[in-house]
């Protein structure tokens, strides 16, 4: 496989720089190949360049196709539902299939999420996010709790751990990462178990810690910058970005077992039957990140995704970002769409669509009605 990446990475990245692309990427031939296999796309957020990023297979190379947002974090998914967790607000795009017609090239794209609404929060630092028994369960990384949207508040607190003694906007233990089992929030991870602004700093070596959240227990601690928590095929799998390790967790005996060391500071996971979708970062020189082991480990770390074969524990393709981006938050994986975009800023196109229930959509004239999406 060697050979072929060499090949992929010159191709792609003479290829970019010729149409001086400031947000260059360079994969493995592997990675389109996977894609399609499965059947899948994947969205990446990164807060750092500002963009939501739709991995796509496009023949034998990779679609890189960016959408601008104000510091894009938690991403999630439901069906036709996605939510994207930003600097201010939270906004909920839903799957309109009829305009995805529309897009060019024609007849290429599979899906369009289109916004149906924004709910603003304020500046709360939001993190990871998903749906659960309904509901939009969000990490509040500023007030150190998680909550749901509310029609007339900025945030409802659901939980908070055991060890954060009032709600506060100051950090005080970097909630990150929450984890859903059956359907229900289960698990929540958080840089330290500490109860003062910022306390998480000083012990961000090892001291971060893996929470049950219907119990409050800590389920893990020692844990290097802890982050996505993810019930797969079984087992509860971890992410310690500190390490830059992809590992698993035994919850009845508390430890985490790294199983595979990977090159940068791994943070946003994501599964498809035997494959997990791993986020990888540079992690910038300053204070936060220094004195982890990933970067006494690595001098030179990486940004982009990382696909695990989990029946053999290795790294089976990649996508590296060689310029403009930096930092990886979130990963999700869109299953049985594979060129799917998302549309926040063409506003002919918002300006002219229009989702309407069935009765009302019977009512419109049959010369309009290809505007029109129930």
């Amino acid at each position: 496989m060697a050979n072929s990446e060499s090949k992929q990475r010159q191709i792609q990245g003479e290829a970019a720089h010729a149409e001086g692309s400031a947000l260059r990427s360079v994969h493995t031939e592997s990675f389109p190949a996977l894609l399609r296999q499965c059947g899948v796309s994947i969205l990446v957020s990164t807060y750092q360049a500002g963009k939501v990023i739709a991995l796509r297979a496009d023949g034998d190379l990779l679609n890189t196709h960016f959408r601008g947002f104000n510091k894009p974090m938690g991403l999630a998914t439901d069906g036709g539902r996605l939510a994207i967790g930003t600097a201010l607000e939270i906004w909920e795009f839903h799957n309109v299939p009829a305009v995805a017609g529309m897009l060019q090239p024609a007849g290429r794209c599979d899906a369009a999420f289109l916004p149906r609404g924004s709910h603003t929060t304020g500046n709360i630092q939001i993190h990871e996010m998903a749906w659960a028994g309904g509901q939009l369960v969000f990490v509040n990384t500023r007030f150190s709790c998680l909550c749901v949207r509310s029609s007339e508040h900025s945030f409802q607190p659901v939980w908070r751990p055991q060890f954060v003694s009032a709600l506060t906007p100051d950090d005080r233990c970097h909630l990150n990462g929450l984890g859903l089992y059956q359907g229900q929030v289960q698990w929540a991870t958080a840089l330290g178990a500490t109860d003062s602004a910022g306390g998480w700093r000083e012990g961000k070596r090892d001291g971060g810690v893996l929470l049950d959240v219907p119990t409050g227990e800590t389920i893990a601690a020692g844990l290097s910058m802890p982050h996505s928590p993810r019930w797969h095929d079984g087992r509860l799998w971890l992410l310690e970005s500190g390490t830059g390790t992809f590992g698993a967790v035994d919850p009845a005996r508390g430890n985490y077992e790294p199983l595979l060391e990977l090159p940068g500071f791994t943070r946003g996971l994501a599964f498809h039957d035997p494959y997990a979708f791993i986020g990888l970062s540079q992690v910038r020189e300053s204070a936060i990140f220094s004195g982890i082991p990933l970067v006494e480990r690595l001098p030179r770390r990486t940004c982009g995704v990382w696909v695990v074969d989990l029946r053999i524990m290795q790294a089976v393709a990649w996508v590296e970002f060689e310029e403009g981006v930096q930092e990886i938050f979130a990963v999700e994986v869109l299953d049985g769409l594979q060129y799917p975009d998302v549309i926040n800023d063409d506003y002919a196109l918002l300006g002219d669509t229009f989702v309407l229930p069935d009765a009302a959509l019977a009512e419109v004239s049959p010369l309009y009605q290809t505007r029109f999406e129930k």
